[in-house]
């Protein structure tokens, strides 16, 4: 990897000494974004992920006008989800043959076309469209955050790693929260159209500052066929046990997964204190908030030996939430706790994947682990919304997600006897 620049020991900045290994300086978020590619980067995720929650509350508010039910709800939201599943293998080879940059640029493209093309669905007759151009998004934007997160731990290890995952995890959040709660006002105020618009603006916004990003890093030549390499990182994937058993504590965090159990919270329960674009939109900024206060409160105190505590505290968090969600104010409370943890939970994990792959199998062995990741999501999603269709409260759903987290919490230590000592 190169940068323009020559630096000497004495003048190079404190993000190159800590990932050089040569000094062991704590670094903060501000230092780790003086890295000229995790900066540009950074700024690109920001202005994406803002317009693609922007126009998340479009997409559920009008499956409410338009008159879906709750599984229809629950599929819309499982489809965002579902190419991460069916095309994971694919997205690994996609990722170690293809140049970074040039990847990128394509896939913002078929974002930016898939957005504008939203503004064509008019009623719900529409919704198999909407859900294919929801699939085809998903898809290119798996790719794009499969490609970033297989790029990182090839520039940058340890601690600055940890840092640019918590970094990103926090730029999401911060983009839920300001993009859901701006959405549901632009929404409510302008309408769907409007959103759809908007949001397709600013990913032209982050592909004009993508084309400026200077990055210099040797792209490996695969001279297997695909096939070859679909076996051999598949066959890499299933011999790695540890890897494996990270992987699916990473999944557990698709437990969050409550796009469909706001929507249908915001619909059944509170629609008559607030409009639906509103509530869909004040719950899921006020979770946000709380994903990007949590790693400056916690993320010191997280660790390999303390992991479990914080997946069980999460499950408890859940939990009450499900007995607070009987008013609108006080379920913002629970919803407010129940993020509290997420994003340290899920950059740490990440991490801690991240460390144990081989640089060549990164992009395949990530997509395995975005799979995972996504099935649990997709799982969530479909068992909110069949969930509530066969009789069951939206509290009695919540409680399952949280049990789900103290289940987890055993699981994970089961795996500290097995793979850490000194616990």
């Amino acid at each position: 990897m190169a940068w323009s620049g020559d630096f000497t020991l004495a003048t190079r900045p404190r993000w190159q000494l800590r990932n050089s290994g040569e000094s062991r300086i704590t670094m903060s978020y501000l230092e780790t974004l003086k890295h000229p590619i995790i900066a540009r980067l950074s700024l690109i995720q920001l202005i994406s992920y803002f317009g693609t929650w922007f126009s998340q509350v479009a997409i559920f508010s009008m499956l409410v006008e338009f008159g879906a039910d709750e599984v229809m709800i629950s599929l819309v939201a499982a489809m965002s989800m579902l190419p991460a599943v069916i095309l994971a293998p694919m997205i690994g080879i996609i990722i170690d043959r293809f140049s970074f940059k040039k990847l990128m640029i394509v896939l913002l493209i078929i974002e930016i076309t898939m957005t504008l093309s939203f503004m064509l669905i008019n009623s719900l007759s529409s919704v198999w469209i909407l859900m294919l151009l929801i699939f085809i998004r998903s898809s290119a934007a798996s790719i794009l955050f499969s490609a970033e997160m297989s790029l990182f731990p090839k520039i940058i290890r340890g601690e600055m790693l940890k840092n640019t995952n918590e970094i990103h995890s926090i730029i999401w959040s911060l983009c839920y929260a300001s993009g859901m709660a701006v959405g549901g006002l632009a929404t409510f105020y302008l309408g769907f159209d409007t959103a759809f618009l908007v949001d397709a603006l600013l990913y032209i916004l982050a592909l004009f500052i993508l084309f400026r990003l200077r990055l210099s890093l040797e792209q490996e030549v695969h001279r297997d066929t695909g096939w070859t390499m679909l076996k051999e990182g598949f066959l890499y994937f299933v011999s790695r046990k540890k890897i494996i058993h990270l992987v699916l504590l990473h999944a557990s965090l698709g437990l969050t997964s409550f796009d469909a159990l706001v929507t249908l919270l915001a619909d059944f329960s509170y629609k008559e204190i607030i409009a639906v674009p509103l509530a869909i939109g004040w719950m899921n900024a006020t979770r946000a908030i709380a994903l990007t206060m949590g790693p400056f409160l916690i993320s010191k105190v997280v660790n390999k030996y303390t992991l479990h505590y914080f997946f069980a505290a999460e499950g408890l968090f859940i939990i009450l939430w499900s007995q607070l969600q009987f008013d609108f104010y006080t379920g913002l409370v629970g919803l407010f706790g129940a993020g509290l943890l997420t994003t340290t939970l899920w950059s740490y994990t990440y991490l801690l994947i991240q460390e144990e792959i081989e640089p060549r199998f990164l992009g395949r062995v990530i997509s395995y682990n975005d799979m995972f990741f996504m099935l649990t999501n997709v799982l969530v999603a479909l068992f909110i919304g069949y969930g509530a269709n066969w009789g069951l409260s939206l509290e009695q759903v919540t409680i399952v997600l949280g049990l789900g987290f103290i289940g987890t919490a055993i699981y994970y230590r089961w795996f500290q006897k097995h793979y850490f000592s000194a616990v």
